[in-house]
C-alpha cells in the first residue's frame, strides 16, 4: 500500500513543534527575580558583636524538614568560656527549641529540631545581651518539569512495547503509529533535559511569596543613631543605638539582607581617628540595632553604618555623638599596628616591618592606588573575606570600604583603592588571624591631579 506523503509529514514535524513550544514556554514564563541571599541548602553566616567580642553565627543548610539545623558560632577573638544560648522559634507556628553553643576558631555545631520551611527566629543569648537574627528555613524543592520528563519517558515505554507486539501480530499501520508516538515521548523528554537549565526554576520550600507589582527595589531606611546614655563619658560602657524606618511609610524596618557575612557593618572613628572600631550590631527589636562598646576618648565620635535592604542597593547611615570627659595626657602612639581597637591612625614609615606600602607612595585624586600589607601570621578568611581597608577622610564627610584582592596565604595582602579627591585619609587595614582581628593603622595624604607629574 502506498503511504500519503501528506499523513506522514505532521509525524515528521512533531519534534519541531515541540521545541518551538518549549521555546515559547520560556518566554512566555521567565524565571523569577532570585531574592537577595536566599539559597535552599546554602549556610548562612551571621557576625555578631556581643559580650566584648566578635563571633560570627553559622547557620547550616538542611535538605529535608522536619530535621535537624546544625548551629555553630566562631571566634575571631579570644573568649572567656562564654557559652550562647540559642533559641530556635517558628514565626509560623511559635514552635521554640533551645540548646547552648560554645564559640571556637572551629565550630562545634549543636543540632536543633526543625519542624517546618519558612521563616524563624534565631535568639543568641550571651551574658546579658540577645540578639534576634530573623532567617528563612529553605529546602530545594522537586523541578516542577520532571514529571514531564519521566512521564515522556514512561509513555514512550509502553507505546515501544506495544508497537513491537503489534508488529509481531503482522499489524503494521498500527505498529507505526505506536512506534511514532513513542519517538514523540522520547523526544519531549529530551528536549525538557535539553532546555531544562533556561526554563524557570521552582522557588524553594519557604521561600518568601513573590511580589505581584513590578516595582524593581525599594526605598532607602532612613536611620537614627543615638546614645544610651546620651552623652557618654570618657572610660565608661554605653549602647550605640541605630533606629531605621522604611523611606516611605515610616514604619520600623525589618528586611535588612545578610551582606559581606553581615546585618550590618558599624564603623565608629574619634574625630582625629586614634578611636577606632569595626563592629556588627546586634538585631534587638524590629528596626533597631545595637552594639555596646567603652568610650576611649572624649569629643565628637562619627559613626557609620553600612546596610543593604533585600531587593535594594546598599546605604550608609551616618550620624554622630559626642563623649565627656578630659582627654587622657598620654594617649597610645598611633603609628604602632595595633590589635582591635586601634589607637589610630599615623603615618608609618614606608617599608617597615607591618606597615603598608603604597604603589604610587603619594596616590592621585580619582587614580587608582594600591596598598600592599605584610601580615603578622597567617590569615583566615572574617566576614567572607581575607582582608578589609577602610578610608576615612581627615573631615569625616567621606567614608570607604574595599577588600583584599586575592592574594590571601602569600603572607601579604593587596587592596586597590581610589581616593575620590585631594587631602588627608585616615584609614585602617584590618585582618584576622588565628585568635584575633588585627588592626593596622595610618594615614595618606593624596595630591590633586593637576600637581602629579
Amino acid at each position: 500500500m502506498r503511504r500519503d506523503p501528506a499523513r506522514a509529514r505532521p509525524v515528521r514535524l512533531l519534534p519541531v513543534w515541540i521545541a518551538c513550544l518549549a521555546a515559547v514556554l520560556v518566554t512566555v514564563f521567565p524565571a523569577p527575580a532570585e531574592a537577595h541571599v536566599v539559597a535552599a541548602g546554602a549556610d548562612l553566616r551571621v557576625a555578631q558583636t556581643i559580650a566584648g567580642t566578635e563571633l560570627t553565627v553559622v547557620v547550616k543548610g538542611v535538605e529535608r524538614v522536619p530535621g535537624s539545623l546544625r548551629i555553630g558560632v566562631v571566634s575571631y577573638q579570644p573568649v572567656a568560656g562564654v557559652p550562647v544560648g540559642l533559641e530556635l522559634r517558628s514565626v509560623a507556628d511559635g514552635r521554640t527549641v533551645t540548646g547552648t553553643a560554645h564559640a571556637g576558631r572551629e565550630p562545634r555545631y549543636t543540632p536543633l529540631r526543625v519542624e517546618r520551611t519558612g521563616p524563624h527566629e534565631l535568639r543568641l543569648r550571651a551574658g546579658d545581651e540577645v540578639a534576634v537574627v530573623p532567617f528563612r528555613v529553605l529546602v530545594e524543592r522537586a523541578s516542577v518539569w520532571e514529571p514531564l520528563i519521566y512521564g515522556g519517558l514512561f509513555v514512550a515505554g509502553l507505546l515501544m512495547v506495544g508497537g513491537l507486539l503489534t508488529g509481531a501480530l503482522s499489524r503494521p499501520r498500527p505498529a507505526m503509529l505506536l512506534a511514532g508516538g513513542a519517538a514523540a515521548g522520547v523526544t519531549i523528554a529530551f528536549a525538557v533535559v535539553v532546555i531544562e537549565p533556561w526554563l524557570p526554576p521552582s522557588p524553594p520550600d519557604g521561600a518568601a511569596p513573590t511580589a505581584e507589582t513590578g516595582t524593581v527595589g525599594r526605598p532607602f531606611a532612613q536611620g537614627r543613631v543615638m546614645t544610651v546614655p546620651a552623652r557618654p563619658a570618657a572610660g565608661g560602657e554605653f549602647t550605640l543605638r541605630i533606629d531605621l524606618v522604611d523611606g516611605s511609610t515610616g514604619l520600623p524596618l525589618d528586611d535588612l539582607a545578610v551582606h559581606h557575612e553581615a546585618l550590618a557593618h558599624l564603623v565608629v572613628t574619634s574625630e582625629d581617628g586614634r578611636a577606632f572600631h569595626h563592629l556588627h550590631p546586634l538585631r534587638t527589636a524590629p528596626g533597631r540595632l545595637e552594639v555596646r562598646m567603652r568610650a576611649e576618648r572624649p569629643g565628637r565620635h562619627l559613626a557609620y553604618a553600612e546596610l543593604e535592604r533585600q531587593d535594594s542597593g546598599g546605604q550608609l547611615v551616618t550620624g554622630e555623638f559626642t563623649v565627656g570627659g578630659e582627654p587622657s595626657p598620654a594617649g597610645p602612639s598611633p603609628a604602632e599596628p595595633t590589635a582591635e581597637p586601634a589607637a589610630g591612625p599615623a603615618a608609618g614609615p614606608a617599608g617597615r616591618q607591618g606597615s603598608p606600602r603604597l604603589q604610587p607612595a603619594v596616590p592621585v585624586a580619582g587614580r587608582p592606588a594600591t596598598i600592599e600589607l605584610e601580615t603578622s601570621g597567617a590569615v583566615r578568611p572574617w566576614l567572607g573575606m581575607a582582608g578589609h581597608l577602610i578610608v576615612r577622610s581627615h573631615d569625616g564627610a567621606f567614608l570607604g570600604h574595599v577588600h583584599e584582592m586575592g592574594s590571601a596565604g602569600s603572607g601579604r595582602l593587596r587592596f586597590t583603592f581610589g581616593f575620590p579627591a585631594a587631602g588627608r585619609y585616615l584609614a585602617w587595614a584590618q585582618y584576622a588571624t588565628g585568635d584575633r582581628i588585627v588592626t593596622v593603622p595610618f594615614t595618606v595624604d593624596v595630591a590633586a591631579p593637576e600637581t602629579a607629574r
